[in-house]
């Protein structure tokens, strides 16, 4: 059995774990704003919904890098813009419209994994293989990350003005209606850079527990996403260091590990944990 000072000399390895801190760092703040905008279901609902449009692109194209990363920006669009659009021009508000596109392309997306021949290429998609990650898609989730993180932080003030007082923000000037295609966009952009991190059904849980664990223990709103960051960063290259003993799945062990930081904040918060609020109580 190959020791893991062996493993960690790899090129895979050293790939795959600065692939953690990335996605970990860059999620991590993206959480942030997926939190305050009460939007964790919906990233959870549109993180499953890729599944129809990678399984389509297989089915079409053959299974690739681009192949399956194509299907699933065009079932992100699909579902999460079409959403958008669908409650602007019918009486349905978005929650319904994204239920409806959903579950309607997911059943889709089962139907044609019957028809598919690549099924165990096609779960390191669906579950994550991040070190199966090569340098080209390094490069294309580092840009994403970059663009996004620096895209929110310049936007970091009318975004907040938005989430917190829509109606101030329309009267004060602000794109209301521009910046809320504009995040969700982002956030998109982020689910899909962290397909082979942890696939698409995990994604979601990258993408919203660090933030939601740093939003437990403070009541600084920019203190959020930068703690998002370092939260997502730290669980992502812990999870990395403890995966290879333990003989677990990266991805896995990334939204397990920060699910076991969610649980610590959840209970021992100073300011809003379950200890504190007994404490408050008597």
């Amino acid at each position: 059995m190959t020791t893991f000072s062996d493993f960690i000399a790899e090129p895979i390895a050293k790939r795959a774990l600065v692939a953690c801190m990335m996605f970990g760092f860059a999620n991590g703040f993206m959480s942030g704003f997926v939190v305050l905008r009460k939007s964790a279901l919906k990233m959870g609902t549109l993180s499953h919904g890729l599944l129809p449009g990678i399984a389509l692109a297989v089915l079409l194209i053959g299974l690739t890098q681009w192949s399956a990363l194509a299907g699933a920006i065009f079932a992100a669009m699909m579902i999460g813009l079409g959403s958008i659009f669908m409650s602007r021009t019918s009486r349905l508000d978005q929650d319904t419209s994204l239920a409806i596109l959903y579950t309607t392309a997911f059943a889709g997306g089962l139907i044609l994994l019957q028809h598919l021949a690549t099924r165990q290429k096609l779960d390191e998609w669906l579950f994550g293989s991040i070190v199966g990650m090569a340098d080209s898609d390094l490069w294309l989730a580092f840009g994403i990350s970059v663009v996004s993180v620096l895209t929110l932080t310049a936007l970091q003030r009318p975004l907040l003005i938005y989430l917190f007082e829509p109606n101030v923000a329309a009267s004060l000037g602000v794109p209301v209606r521009a910046l809320n295609y504009a995040l969700f966009g982002l956030m998109i952009l982020m689910l899909l850079s962290s397909l082979q991190a942890v696939g698409c059904i995990l994604s979601v849980g990258l993408m919203v527990t660090p933030g939601a664990t740093v939003y437990l223990c403070t009541d600084n709103t920019r203190a959020i996403f930068l703690g998002g960051g370092i939260i997502g960063a730290i669980g992502a290259t812990g999870a990395f260091f403890l995966s290879y003993p333990l003989g677990w799945n990266i991805g896995s062990t990334i939204v397990l590990m920060l699910g076991a930081m969610f649980v610590i904040a959840y209970i021992l918060s100073p300011k809003y944990g379950i200890f504190a609020k007994r404490r408050r109580a008597v």
